[in-house]
């Protein structure tokens, strides 16, 4: 198969991820990066063996497919672009600042019929990818996503910023529309300033419930995500790539015996009991595959195929239409 010709528009801290994987990457052929900074064009094109393009015109006639990873706000500006030159696009998350830049993004997508990915890069982190090879019907999700401020994605609040990966994993894992929000936020910069902190409660119309909370103000990291269904429970970390099962059926009958036994009077003092005998935890096979690679390596796929992205335009103005439901129940709740 022929490398992809691909670019890499914004060379922040993202961006030059991004370089470093595509250069590193046999399927692709990295043509170029570009950056409102010259500077920080040429210094990224050096060390990645590429080169610095001084406009996206350029840049747009030698490439075929383009990493997005400037600001939020310029999302819908640098895609259409892209688009319109019939090249395909990776856009870091959020797809756009609102769902009407979002639903334009996706609409010109379908219309040219070109591949538009959308960087939930929580998607391809090798513990989701671990809990999605189980049939789960959650009926109750629980998300933790806490970290110090890093003063990146501040023109954004933590909704856009942060909470943003859980709501795109929440609403693959609910499979079925919102049917209820609410929320509480605070801005520590006080009124008028975006949300630093965010609790949000997703009520979905066949019944599951996802809760969400999302600070940049922390003082610790934790990204965390639990599900409980019917028939399991499962226990993610994002950050240290782990998950674990513990199945119903393979834990019902010692739990029925040991209720039993507290019933009858044979057991008088929980101590007695050791959970770790009660409760089967399973840990799942994870695989070491960096998130940024296997996103690429989908991508590219994508791209040569015409099949569907793995997370998709769509999929991207879902989860910013949620996004901006939490961001106005945030509102509502301060009136």
């Amino acid at each position: 198969m022929t490398p992809l010709n691909i670019a890499v528009i914004g060379c922040g801290r993202m961006g030059r991820l991004h370089a470093r994987v595509c250069s590193q990457f046999p399927a692709v052929n990295l043509t170029g990066v570009l950056d409102i900074s010259a500077d920080a064009a040429k210094n990224c094109a050096q060390q990645y063996s590429t080169r610095a393009y001084d406009d996206l015109s350029s840049l747009l006639r030698d490439a075929q497919a383009c990493i997005i990873a400037v600001p939020t706000q310029q999302h819908l500006e640098i895609a259409t672009q892209c688009l319109q030159a019939g090249v395909a696009c990776l856009i870091e998350k959020p797809l756009a600042a609102d769902s009407a830049a979002a639903q334009r993004i996706a609409d010109l997508a379908q219309s040219k019929n070109i591949t538009v990915q959308v960087g939930h890069i929580e998607r391809f982190n090798p513990a989701v990818r671990a809990m999605g090879t189980l049939s789960i019907r959650p009926r109750f999700i629980e998300v933790t996503r806490i970290s110090p401020l890093t003063f990146r994605s501040i023109d954004v609040g933590v909704v856009l910023d942060m909470m943003i990966h859980d709501i795109d994993i929440v609403l693959q894992l609910a499979a079925s529309p919102v049917a209820k929000v609410d929320a509480v936020g605070v801005a520590i910069l006080g009124p008028g300033a975006a949300e630093d902190i965010c609790n949000a409660r997703l009520t979905f119309e066949n019944g599951c419930v996802a809760n969400l909370t999302a600070s940049r103000l922390a003082l610790k990291t934790e990204r965390k995500l639990r599900v409980f269904s019917p028939d399991a429970y499962i226990s993610l970390d994002y950050q240290k790539k782990y998950a674990m099962v513990a199945r119903r059926g393979g834990n019902l009958e010692a739990i029925r015996d040991a209720v039993a036994k507290i019933r009858a009077g044979e057991i008088t003092d929980l101590s007695q009991l050791n959970f770790a005998d009660l409760v089967n935890l399973e840990e799942l096979a994870i695989d070491d595959v960096e998130p940024l690679r296997a996103q690429l390596e989908s991508f590219v796929d994508s791209v040569h195929t015409h099949h569907p992205p793995l997370v998709s335009a769509l999929d991207g103005l879902a989860a910013v239409r949620t996004a901006e439901r939490i961001v106005a129940a945030i509102h509502q709740q301060a009136l």
